[in-house]
């Protein structure tokens, strides 16, 4: 319960957490940074760490001049990329030993084609829209590896994805985080993007029970 409230605590006051940390390990912040992005993609035990609302505050950093920008975009561009490609790959191994034991767990081989039929069907849409929410975006890689998605649409697919995600939200920080109404209610700002990103997948859960209901 303490680690998850540290968690929610530092997500919440990312600017002053960040500040803290950019002043403790000056230029070792850049690979602190790739690391959280990389762990936040690549493994599908850490979808608790911040994404959306880190690059957000280095980017509204970087404004101020803690940090170089298009180095922190060029890096981070990497992490995410790298960690969604682990990921997938961590869920191939995954699928190969479903389909030679028959199950793994809770995954049953009829789960797992049905997964498939979906990456073949929505895989490119799925990876892409992926990127943009919490929580999904760290299981989507893996179930996209688990559905034995083509290795080279995935990669694409992730790489279009990286860089629609990381370069606007990293970007929006740094024109807009510095605006004085923003800075002072950085927490409401960052729950407001936080609220936005995963809009989107409540409504589609809502829907989806919606149309459940009356089939």
């Amino acid at each position: 319960m303490e680690f998850l409230q540290q968690i929610i605590d530092f997500v919440l006051h990312i600017d002053k957490h960040l500040t803290e940390i950019i002043a403790q390990y000056g230029t070792l912040t850049y690979a602190i940074l790739f690391l959280i992005i990389f762990a936040e993609t690549g493994f599908v035990v850490t979808p608790f760490l911040p994404g959306d609302s880190l690059l957000f505050a280095v980017g509204a950093l970087a404004a101020q001049g803690a940090l170089n920008v298009w180095l922190f975009i060029v890096l981070v561009l990497i992490a995410a990329f790298t960690g969604n490609m682990v990921n997938y790959y961590i869920g191939r191994q995954m699928s190969a030993r479903i389909l030679t034991q028959g199950k793994l767990r809770f995954i049953k081989r009829e789960y797992l084609t049905k997964t498939q039929d979906f990456y073949v069907k929505h895989g490119a849409k799925a990876v892409v829209i992926g990127r943009f929410l919490p929580i999904f975006r760290t299981f989507v890689p893996f179930v996209a590896g688990i559905g034995m998605m083509e290795a080279g649409k995935f990669t694409f697919y992730n790489l279009l994805g990286a860089v629609l995600w990381v370069i606007p939200f990293t970007l929006a920080g740094f024109w807009f985080g510095n605006i004085p109404f923003v800075k002072e209610n950085f927490t409401l700002v960052v729950l407001a993007i936080i609220g936005v990103t995963i809009l989107p997948a409540i409504i589609a859960a809502i829907r989806i029970k919606f149309q459940q209901k009356h089939t």
